[in-house]
């Protein structure tokens, strides 16, 4: 099979599959490229209310594959492209890693708002192997994520270490037994679908540091009827129906 990104959508949840088994799943310069555009079509589709990204088959992604790069193409400025969009991407976003999550891989998850993982996988930031700068932005995002001392400490060695300290250092946020990952994404994104797409939305944009449009969302809280709708719901004891969506550009 060849190298590619594969996608559906199911009742709300887009399912991106990174696919290239010949080399664990490794990201080729096509796939970096290709991203960026399926991500901006699948975030202006009303249907779509969150994002999985995950690997075909035993493992995530094992990184970026070198040898699919031709001339000049600059393979960080390839993933640092992909990762911003992922991490741009303006609905909730999960990934789920089962084996190897390791350089490229790991920047692709770091990105996603939410990580679930399945015993056995195992986490890795490898550029000191290779004398590669990580990207600033990435680098700012995973000490972001599970502190500075915890990225240092992967940064500096290129070591993996296994999904239970993953999960203890906050690179993981549900840990899975064998065989039990695809059940609770799927549960999990079902609660997700349920939930106000409009405080998902604002909450994103605040966790990720941008301040300076509470008066947008306060109007946009104001003329969507989902807080009307809500408290409505709650009590009437039935399931909410909200009505707000992700304008389309975001």
């Amino acid at each position: 099979m060849d190298a590619q990104l594969m996608h559906s959508v199911t009742d709300g949840v887009a399912t991106i599959v990174i696919s290239h088994p010949a080399k664990r799943n490794a990201m080729t310069a096509a796939m970096w490229r290709a991203l960026p555009g399926l991500l901006d079509g699948l975030a202006a589709d009303p249907q779509v209310r969150v994002v999985v990204l995950t690997g075909a088959g035993a493992t995530f992604c094992a990184g970026a594959d070198i040898s699919s790069l031709t001339g000049d193409e600059d393979p960080q400025r390839l993933a640092v492209a992909a990762e911003e969009a992922l991490a741009a991407f303006p609905k909730p976003t999960l990934a789920a890693v089962r084996g190897y999550c390791v350089g490229g891989g790991s920047q692709l998850a770091a990105a996603c708002d939410l990580r679930f993982a399945e015993e056995g996988a195992s986490f890795g930031v490898t550029p000191a192997k290779l004398g590669i700068v990580y990207p600033a932005s990435s680098t700012r995002r995973l000490a972001s994520l599970i502190g500075p001392a915890a990225a240092k400490y992967l940064l500096f060695s290129a070591e993996l270490i296994d999904a239970e300290r993953a999960l203890r250092v906050g690179l993981v946020d549900e840990l899975l037994p064998a065989g039990a990952l695809a059940a609770r994404v799927e549960a999990f994104t079902r609660i997700l679908t349920a939930r106000s797409q409009l405080t998902q939305a604002a909450a994103k944009e605040f966790a990720n540091g941008r301040t300076d449009r509470d008066g947008y969302w306060s109007e946009q809280a104001r003329g969507s009827g989902d807080t009307a709708e809500g408290v409505t719901a709650f009590l009437e004891r039935r399931t909410p129906r909200f009505g707000w969506t992700v304008p389309t550009g975001g």
